[in-house]
């Protein structure tokens, strides 16, 4: 295998005890959200607005014949009708980091044929949103219905219909990777497993769904743009080209997410819909998507899998050796190429010492709306495809299913995988320690012999995974032998400001509030570093016109980047206030330390400056210093990634691309009814390690609400097309989401093994839950229904699946 030089950066020294990090308090952001002030996008009003509504298609794929919008036109109160074709010529086509772009154009409207049902043809503005929905059932279109291609196996056949005509094929990308002897491995292999597995897609389901408010200038041709999407900093240059005007006339304001779970990551659409509106109408102009919109349109369902497998393993139950062949359907578009399957490869060992691996994907278009972000990005897959394997093998080999995990563990680190990647440090043993512990594994073993006596089938799951966290930007273009663009930065960026008083204000420069409670956060990391209270700290947004170099959340990243951030604004304050105190004290620089809140001199206590008391002297005393020094006490930092490392030119190595690896175990156990196919948890136990921890009870948030969603990815969630290309859930009756009546009380432990080479030794946490509960509940539905001879591999586990797999081993009818 060819290698790429491995550089390690310096291990950090982190502080024995903290004041702040490490403990649990309420969040800063909370009073203004409970006293309904969060100021969501459907909250934002500003004068003369106007309100657009979306006309969707009924086809999942025909030709626009033509277009009459007369009638809506001259509807009450309409301001504006654009078509799919004037929009052509208002805009250009929307960001794509997918392959081939210019062969599958993506636009904020349908031109000359539309992929989906669901995609957009035409866009009304009128005095309000009832107006506008009105108005778009007087457009008459005229469709030439065309095949829909539905089952992504059958749009590889030849004789598929395209669903892009100039790509002359379905299949967007087609790659295989492999990483070491996996010929070798699998001929000396004692045992060999395989298996089919089938991952349905499903989707992230925000309270407020996507929205953007535009204002356009006609003095200077550029626009103001209030948006709840993530991610726009780094690639503003992007969405400006959609809007033909240069990057410094667009100004996107961030305004809190109201829910994301990835849902928003890079959401364009809206936005230029909303600002190509304003700019013909000459008023603002509001875009907020419906429930039916964000479900059939959002450009963000999750993973839609098949699996081939193949396990190669010793006979006592090591293994060696791996070989996955996916095909994943990405719907009519690629927004983000096959960066899902990034995701995969930064883990794709899980936490076991697998020494070599083969990985085959295949992108595959059909008549569905696109792929997108959701919690997890696609590693979550992954590691519900590894333990379903693992488990499988445990069987197969007659082994305990902790035993076999146990055997495979990872334990010396940093520990490189086949991939490139590496993983930072761990403790995989004292996780699943706990787990077992906490989760009571071997009482509910006694528990679960004595209910199949009595004909009942309880099933204990047990999962050990990983949650890579700290995306470099290598992952984005390692697909390619010639990436168009092999970009390298991924920064975050924050501005400290100590005024007058010694009051600390802290400027974010990505987005406004989303899961991982950043003000919370930073006021806690700066609370750190100045010894105050963190809700004393001030936590705002600057809009892209006026901010610094930041990319945004994704990849469990920010708070690892922000660490980083606040701890290089905070030394540069620091040293500047230490030469003022030494000014003010009449001290050697070199002789002060850090203490309380303030510098002393070494051994003379008494002899000491406050923040407060040199914040003060430097904003209105500039006379009483040194020339050279400058009033005020505000100092930035664009903290970039912390350690990333290039991929071989052969990609046999793709390099370190995302190192700071978390790890969980989860165990539920669950009471499954033969009769009804319906799940119960009885008990569900879950701990997770990411590093250390800066607020425990903010993580247990993160873990309880994602595995509530791995619970709905398990159980319940789908978005199902029909053969005839239809959306067939779009709506919560249709789409059942668990309630608190299904999500079971978790108990949660955490086990702290810092990173050598993160601030603090912080790890992301933020997807933890959803990427390791789908692949727990199979494991222990699959426990439960074994005495049956049923084994299901299809996600999610409906009452009808399991009915069916229990029918197909001869039980019931």
């Amino acid at each position: 295998m060819t290698t790429v030089d491995r550089p390690t950066p310096p291990v950090r020294t982190h502080k024995a005890e903290r004041t702040w990090v490490g403990k649990s308090i309420r969040r800063v952001e909370d009073p203004r959200f409970l006293r309904g002030r969060g100021g969501y996008i459907a909250d934002l009003v500003l004068p003369g607005m106007l309100h657009a509504a979306v006309l969707r298609s009924p086809h999942p794929h025909a030709r626009i014949v033509s277009i009459d919008t007369s009638r809506a036109e001259a509807a009450p109160g309409v301001h504006a009708v654009v078509t799919g074709a004037q929009a052509a010529e208002l805009t250009d086509p929307l960001p794509d980091f997918g392959p081939n772009p210019a062969a599958h154009t993506w636009r904020c409207l349908a031109v000359d044929k539309v992929r989906y049902v669901g995609e957009g043809v035409a866009v009304v503005v009128a005095d309000d949103r009832y107006l506008a929905e009105d108005a778009l059932e007087l457009i008459d279109v005229e469709y030439e219905p065309l095949p829909p291609v539905v089952d992504p196996l059958a749009a590889l056949a030849d004789d598929a219909p395209l669903v892009h005509e100039p790509l002359g094929s379905n299949c967007a990308y087609d790659r295989t990777f492999e990483f070491g002897d996996v010929a070798g491995d699998f001929e000396r292999a004692d045992v060999v497993v395989t298996d089919q597995l089938r991952w349905h897609r499903s989707g992230g389901q925000p309270l407020e769904t996507v929205g953007a408010v535009a204002e356009h200038d006609p003095a200077t041709g550029g626009f103001r743009v209030h948006t709840n999407s993530l991610s726009f900093t780094s690639y503003l240059f992007m969405v400006a080209t959609a809007l033909k005007i240069p990057a410094n006339r667009l100004d996107i304001v961030p305004m809190p997410a109201g829910g994301s779970f990835g849902s928003k990551l890079f959401v364009t659409k809206p936005l230029v819909i909303a600002a190509m509106c304003a700019r013909l109408t000459g008023r603002p102009v509001r875009y907020l998507e419906d429930r039916v919109d964000n479900m059939a349109n959002c450009d963000h369902h999750g993973s839609d899998r098949h699996y081939d497998v193949r396990m190669a393993l010793t006979r006592d139950g090591k293994i060696t050796a791996i070989d996955i062949d996916t095909v994943d359907d990405y719907g009519a578009y690629i927004q983000f190429g096959v960066g899902h399957h990034g995701n995969a490869l930064a883990q794709v060992v899980g936490p076991y010492t697998i020494g070599s691996v083969r990985y085959r994907v295949r992108a595959v278009l059909t008549n569905k709306n696109q792929q997108g972000a959701y919690r997890g990005f696609g590693s979550e897959v992954n590691n519900w495809m590894l333990e379903q394997m693992v488990d499988k093998a445990a069987r197969e080999l007659g082994m305990d299913p902790v035993e076999i995990r146990r055997r495979n563990f990872i334990r010396s680190f940093p520990h490189f995988i086949p991939t490139g990647n590496v993983y930072d440090s761990g403790d995989y043993d004292a996780v699943l320690d706990k787990t077992l512990e906490l989760g009571r594994y071997e009482h509910w073993r006694e528990v679960q012999e004595q209910a199949r006596a009595e004909g009942r089938y309880i099933g204990i799951g047990l999962i050990t995974a990983q949650e890579r966290s700290v995306f470099s930007a290598t992952e984005f273009w390692f697909w390619f032998d010639e990436p168009g663009a092999p970009v390298t930065s991924m920064p975050e960026s924050v501005t400290l400001k100590v005024d007058a008083t010694g009051a600390i204000t802290a400027t974010l420069y990505s987005c406004a509030f989303w899961g991982n409670s950043p003000e919370t956060m930073v006021a806690q990391l700066v609370a750190e570093e100045f010894d105050c209270d963190p809700h004393d700290v001030s936590v705002v947004y600057q809009s892209s016109k006026n901010g610094l170099p930041a990319t945004g959340p994704g990849g469990s990243r920010t708070t690892v980047m922000l660490a980083g951030a606040v701890e290089g604004a905070s030394a540069k304050i620091k040293e500047k206030a230490r030469r003022a105190a030494a000014h003010l004290l009449e001290a050697d620089p070199d002789d002060l330390e850090w203490r309380d809140g303030g510098f002393e001199v070494r051994g003379v206590p008494e002899k000491r400056k406050t923040l407060s008391e040199i914040a003060i002297m430097l904003h209105l005393f500039k006379h009483s210093f040194d020339e050279d020094v400058e009033s005020g006490l505000e100092e930035s930092k664009v903290f970039d990634h912390p350690y990333t490392t290039m991929p071989s030119a052969d990609r046999k190595d793709l390099g370190v691309f995302y190192p700071f690896m978390g790890h969980a175990c989860h165990l539920p156990v669950v009471e499954v009814d033969v009769e009804t196919g319906v799940v119960t948890f009885l008990d569900y136990a879950a701990v997770h390690d990411c590093g250390t921890l800066v607020n425990p009870r903010s993580l247990a948030g993160h873990i309880q609400g994602g595995t509530a969603q791995g619970i709905g990815t398990a159980l319940y969630e789908e978005f199902v097309y029909g053969p005839d290309g239809q959306l067939q859930t779009t709506s919560y009756l249709d789409y059942p989401i668990p309630t608190s009546l299904e999500v079971p009380e978790l108990k949660i432990g955490h086990v702290e093994t810092p990173s050598p080479w993160t601030p603090h030794g912080i790890k992301g946490g933020g997807e933890g839950g959803r990427m390791m509960a789908p692949a727990a509940i199979n494991a222990a539905v699959n426990d439960a229904l074994a005495p049956l001879g049923v084994r299901i591999t299809e996600l999610p586990l409906t009452p009808d699946r399991i009915r069916a797999a229990l029918r197909a081993a001869g039980h019931g009818s």
